[in-house]
């Protein structure tokens, strides 16, 4: 990681979650969900698709915001082979960088914790064993049980701090789904044209919303 980058201050690296997971359209309604759940729990989402840098190597960008999280959540359910018969190792090499920040970085680097999804939980023995000891969480491709493993992990994590249900915060995601076209008609855009960016700060002020609302 280039070495004259600001470290996050600590108050951005406690709340920082690096979301490593596909982007495509088929996998979007996980990764929303993903989104919406870590905002429930109180923290902040990051991941590759916050920045449009052309300037910036993919690489740097992604080591940048590894950097700045303490908390990351790990998919590797998409590493079948594609139509030429070759694997997606975009997210295990993500998760792996993840893990040597964590053993060979300093202090704060040490805190780091991640939560690793697939779709079974042990098909990652067949394609990535090094892994073993690590607790994998099975979604099974259901965004309400990624939201639960999300939720359950930075409950787990976190210690003391309360944290909504898995259900409650699943059922606020679906009327905020609900929601989100009237949202989006307000600026003229369409739900699938929303950028991460846009997508986490309508999610974001949605939920203040709701939760000032139900009070």
């Amino acid at each position: 990681m280039p070495s004259g980058r600001r470290p996050a201050r600590a108050a951005e690296y406690d709340k920082n979650v690096f979301i490593n997971c596909p982007f495509d359209s088929t996998y979007k309604p996980l990764f929303q969900a993903i989104v919406f759940a870590v905002f429930e729990c109180g923290m902040r989402p990051r991941c590759a698709l916050e920045a449009y840098d052309g300037g910036e190597v993919r690489i740097d960008k992604i080591c940048n915001i590894v950097r700045e999280c303490r908390w990351g959540v790990h998919d590797i359910s998409r590493t079948e082979l594609n139509e030429n018969d070759l694997p997606r190792f975009n997210m295990p090499l993500e998760l792996g960088l993840f893990l040597g920040a964590r053993r060979f970085g300093d202090r704060h680097q040490n805190q780091k914790s991640c939560l690793v999804l697939d779709h079974d939980q042990y098909r990652y023995q067949q394609f990535m064993s090094d892994i073993a000891g690590q607790d994998i969480t099975a979604h099974g491709n259901d965004p309400r049980r990624a939201i639960k493993g999300v939720r359950d992990w930075l409950s787990a994590a976190r210690g003391s701090v309360p944290l909504p249900g898995a259900a409650a915060i699943a059922d606020r995601m679906d009327r905020f789904a609900t929601d989100l076209p009237a949202i989006c008609a307000n600026t003229e855009r369409q739900v699938d044209e929303l950028t991460f960016v846009e997508f986490a700060d309508a999610a974001s002020m949605w939920l203040a919303a709701e939760l000032k609302r139900i009070g």
